[in-house]
């Protein structure tokens, strides 16, 4: 079988982001927000998804690439009548004391060589394709109406050329601006032009302003750049994946939607843009779990939506064909009813450099006490209770080792808040509590094979147990980590380098793909023990599963390396981060700062 790998780009401009395929269409758009529905949606139904393309008369092939250090998507096609190049880029910089993130993409469409023939055609649909927009003609613009904000397309190309989707010869730049609800009223191409030039300049300065070593950088860069654009800055969430629906693998029905911010996935993501020294993300979130936190609730879930919001039925869309034929299409997302007990000590951890690092100073946070408190409570009522695990299993509750091991490093966490803010209560009950949760962790391990189990008085074996490795519950030079890993190695590694999630049977069967963050824990765990050559060479093996353009997906298939699972994962490049910045450390690299 054919290695299959995602044939799009992303941009985006931390209010939305868009997928660019190779074909030139833009096949993924989700306006007004990053969960809602999509404008363009191409990826799960060609017809009903809509069409933004820019395609010549005639075969072509295209060549795809990102403007060195940003998030401007350039794309060549070429053609016997000649070549030309399209960059796409969602305007982002600062100004007026803000940052300027407009629901508008830009198409630079600029001719390269010869007279390439070409045709421009656009059809946003609303509703998640249930509604065909109407396209209302105006001097330089087409007007779309149906969706609760019109869409319009601003142009110097001639308007009836896009009204009625008639080829044009490309002798000259042409722009086209996309924008939902306030229109571009400016001059287009001066516009244009300065939008493309200053937000060239934030994302180099970004980057500029990144501590990153010399270790695969352009692969650590690009990660840290497509994390970047997977925060809605609004609020300060951050996304799983922008896309819903795309398989874990073929005929699966592993089809979910990951438009919402998992509380657990974002400790992974923070500790990664904490690695290249950027704060403004971490400071943005806390607010975001400060709002949810103080709601009142007992629990939290494992995921919200990214205004915070609680309810986020699932539902299917029978009328869409899914990605390749995948069905079904889900929007929303059932696992917010699920209980899963390890995102309170997440999100304790994910906080910790806010009260231990003298960047930022804690006496400000006037609710530290209140805040840490809550969690414990949180901690304490859950500790002992069954859950549905990091994997979210629907119909399989346990005491799970990694629930457990994330209670233990929480309490940890607390332990050092605690003393930070000089509360010796808070710190005698995170102690206590600490306790408990290593209680349920040795309850996990199996003497005779040396190894943590998934759960207490379980067998089955599960990559998430490599975390008591890096989390240093286990001592790393210890013969006990050592001989987990080595347990783990040989019964979910695969020749490839590529690591199971587990081997048992869920819900759905067993699990025929392997989740790659999975495996960059892997390559964190070998550093960690001191088995560095290991762990470099099972890095640079991992690189070879990215798309065109360094993205990375959720799972990939160990037979051929095909990506599949929602596309690009958040997860994964924050594993590819962290690994990086663990074999760097461990070999004394020098931070570029």
């Amino acid at each position: 079988m054919e290695r299959h790998t995602y044939q799009t780009g992303i941009i985006g401009n931390c209010a939305f982001i868009a997928h660019i395929n190779k074909n030139t269409n833009l096949d993924w758009l989700c306006w007004p927000r990053m969960d809602s529905t999509f404008i363009f949606g191409g990826l799960l139904d060609k017809e009903k998804g809509g069409e933004f393309s820019i395609l010549p008369e005639g075969g072509y092939t295209s060549y795809q690439y990102y403007m060195e250090n940003t998030n401007v998507l350039c794309t060549e096609i070429t053609t016997s009548e000649g070549s030309y190049r399209i960059t796409d880029y969602a305007p982002r910089f600062y100004q007026y004391e803000r940052f300027f993130k407009p629901l508008m993409m830009i198409r630079k469409v600029e001719p390269l060589e010869g007279s390439p023939r070409i045709r421009v055609k656009c059809r946003p649909v609303c509703d998640y394709g249930a509604f065909q927009l109407k396209a209302m003609r105006g001097s330089s613009h087409i007007e779309f109406a149906g969706c609760d904000e019109n869409i319009r397309l601003t142009t110097n190309i001639p308007v009836s050329y896009l009204f009625d989707q008639e080829y044009f010869v490309l002798n000259d730049t042409r722009y086209l601006v996309l924008t939902y609800g306030r229109p571009l009223e400016a001059a287009l191409v001066s516009t244009a032009e300065h939008f493309l030039r200053e937000t060239i300049i934030y994302w180099r300065s970004w980057i500029k302003q990144s501590s990153i070593a010399n270790y695969f950088q352009p692969y650590v860069i690009r990660s840290a750049l497509t994390l970047k654009i997977h925060q809605y800055e609004d609020t300060g969430a951050i996304i799983a994946a922008s896309t819903t629906s795309l398989p874990e693998f073929p005929n699966s029905g592993r089809n979910w939607d990951y438009r919402y911010c998992w509380m657990r996935d974002t400790y992974y993501v923070i500790t990664a843009l904490n690695h290249i020294g950027h704060f403004e993300e971490m400071e943005r979130y806390f607010g975001y779990i400060t709002d949810i936190s103080f709601s009142g609730e007992m629990r939290y879930q494992p995921l919200y939506g990214i205004t915070g919001q609680k309810t986020l039925t699932e539902n299917i869309l029978p009328e869409l064909d899914g990605y390749l034929g995948n069905k079904p299409v889900r929007i929303g997302n059932q696992a917010y009813e699920h209980i899963q007990n390890d995102i309170y000590g997440q999100v304790l951890i994910s906080m910790l450099p806010l009260y231990t690092d003298h960047r930022f100073i804690f006496s400000e946070r006037k609710d530290s006490a209140r805040w840490i408190e809550l969690l414990l409570n949180k901690i304490e009522r859950t500790i002992d209770e069954k859950d549905a695990g990091i994997w979210e299993f629907r119909n399989m509750a346990n005491i799970h080792c990694y629930t457990n091991l994330f209670q233990w490093a929480g309490c940890s966490a607390a332990e050092k808040m605690a003393k930070t803010i000089g509360n010796e209560n808070l710190l005698k009950r995170a102690s206590a509590l600490k306790a408990k949760a290593a209680a349920h962790i040795e309850s996990c391990y199996d003497p005779e094979r040396k190894v943590y189990t998934n759960a207490a008085g379980g067998k089955d074996l599960d990559a998430s147990t490599l975390q008591l490795i890096m989390m240093n519950y286990l001592d790393p030079s210890s013969q006990r980590a050592r001989d987990h890993l080595a347990a783990l190695e040989k019964e979910l590694k695969t020749p490839e380098g590529l690591f199971y999630r587990y081997r048992h049977a869920d819900d759905f069967g067993k699990p025929h793909t392997t989740f790659l963050v999975c495996a960059f824990w892997y390559v964190e765990a070998l550093a960690c023990v001191g088995r560095l050559e290991d762990a470099q060479r099972e890095f640079a093996q991992l690189l070879q599963y990215s798309n065109h353009l360094l993205l990375f997906s959720e799972d990939v298939e160990s037979a051929n390396g095909s990506q599949w699972g929602n596309f690009p994962q958040a997860y994964s490049h924050v594993g590819l981060m962290n690994a990086a910045y663990r074999i760097a450390m461990k070999m004394d690299m020098p931070i570029f700062l």
